[in-house]
């Protein structure tokens, strides 16, 4: 291991939220506030945006009691961002200010906290650091709603979202029940290229209370083919519940939601299709070949901030991700990301492990095929052991007036007034 290191701490958080990114925040920030090797912590206000911008937040300066309230707080306390660094071979533009303000504050441990994109920025900076010869700990918290990160048994924030789905999706059930009149609504859940979160539905089903089919985008999706299996379905029952994740794609990559639609999506700053609206224009198109009542539900962001129904076991997963990510920077450890291994006893049991950033950005982990039955419409035994365990339990939030009590931090800054 490398010598000891001293200086300022820093911790940036990126991309969407989720209901328990806080908690990794407030695992990395308590450690290093009792670190003796760290000079001072400070969070960067809306991800990497924030160092850019020389804003950053001192984290001494907050009140303890209001930090450890993070851990139930949804939504990214410090502030997020969509930022697309460019290749520091082509523009190191970006790369050189960062550098000017790590050395203005004496940045030596870097943490971010983020999905697939946050990891190839945190590891761009980790290159360009070396590169330049500034001695700093760079690490990823992984953080994503989507499960889609690579080399990591599950990543934290998804248990919570698939936790809400899950009971959402009973919730939908009983009230689509209860006129007795035949009915098609469509769930539309979040997943661009990988389905875990719609996979979540399934749990619903497995309690008996969820979606009749279930639509990944790992599987091929094809429109009359989608017809035939909700006739047969109401046919049987009288009443469809279908689960569809916004990115199901044709056969040839296109997202339905563009076939169905006159308009092209707009994109993000990473190129990525904005999405949402398949709902509605999927359920329409149903009742253009099926006479019935139809519905069309986006579920839209509460997926990701529902800090009322979070899964225990992943906020503190999520805490201990942050806290292992600093303790690891500590020894001497850089260039890395926090990732979950499972044990593989009966009982669930989870350790950290760290794996190569360059391993991990920009990578994609999907469902697995075999965890889809064969007319790829349902999800099979496999998913519903790898999910239970990680919903378990309630994350308990503080509650004041009758409304959960949410962390108010100062954000004290070095803002440019």
């Amino acid at each position: 291991m490398m010598s000891q290191l001293k200086g300022a701490c820093l911790i940036g958080q990126s991309g969407g939220p989720t209901s328990v990114i806080n908690a990794s925040a407030l695992g990395c920030i308590e450690a290093a506030l009792k670190s003796e090797n760290v000079t001072r912590v400070y969070g960067a206000a809306h991800g990497i945006r924030g160092v850019l911008d020389d804003c950053l937040y001192d984290m001494n300066q907050e009140d303890p009691k209001e930090l450890a309230l993070m851990k139930s707080t949804p939504s990214s306390v410090l502030g997020t961002c969509r930022y697309k660094l460019k290749d520091f071979n082509v523009d190191d533009t970006d790369y050189k200010r960062i550098l000017e303000i790590f050395k203005k504050y004496n940045i030596r441990y870097f943490f971010y906290n983020g999905g697939n994109d946050s990891m190839d920025t945190c590891n761009k900076i980790s290159q360009f650091m070396a590169k330049n010869d500034y001695e700093i700990r760079v690490m990823g918290i992984p953080k994503t709603i989507d499960n889609d990160l690579a080399l990591t048994d599950h990543c934290p924030g998804y248990g919570s979202a698939a936790k809400y789905i899950a009971t959402s999706c009973m919730e939908i059930y009983r009230d689509a029940k209860v006129y007795g009149t035949g009915s098609i609504t469509v769930l539309e859940i979040m997943g661009r290229n990988a389905g875990w979160l719609t996979a979540a539905s399934a749990i619903a089903t497995y309690k008996g209370m969820g979606p009749d089919l279930i639509y990944l985008p790992e599987v091929p999706f094809h429109l009359d083919t989608f017809i035939t299996d909700i006739t047969r379905v109401y046919e049987e029952k009288g009443d469809v519940l279908v689960a569809v994740s916004e990115g199901i794609v044709d056969e040839n990559g296109r997202y339905i939601s563009e076939i169905l639609s006159e308009n092209e999506k707009a994109k993000d700053a990473f190129g990525h299709v904005q999405m949402g609206g398949l709902a509605s224009t999927l359920a329409n198109y149903a009742n253009s070949k099926i006479k019935a009542k139809v519905r069309g539900i986006e579920f839209g962001i509460i997926q990701r901030c529902a800090a009322h129904i979070a899964s225990e076991t992943d906020a503190n997963e999520a805490y201990m991700a942050g806290e292992e990510a600093f303790k690891a920077a500590e020894a001497g450890e850089t260039d890395k990301m926090v990732a979950f291994e499972r044990g593989a006893g009966p009982e669930y049991t989870c350790k950290t492990v760290l794996v190569n950033l360059s391993d991990v950005a920009n990578f994609e982990k999907k469902v697995p095929r075999e965890w889809v039955n064969a007319a790829g419409n349902a999800l099979l035994q496999p998913f519903i052991d790898y999910a239970m365990p990680l919903i378990q339990g309630e994350n308990k939030v503080p509650m004041e007036d009758g409304v959960p009590r949410f962390s108010n931090l100062k954000k004290i800054s070095t803002c440019a007034k």
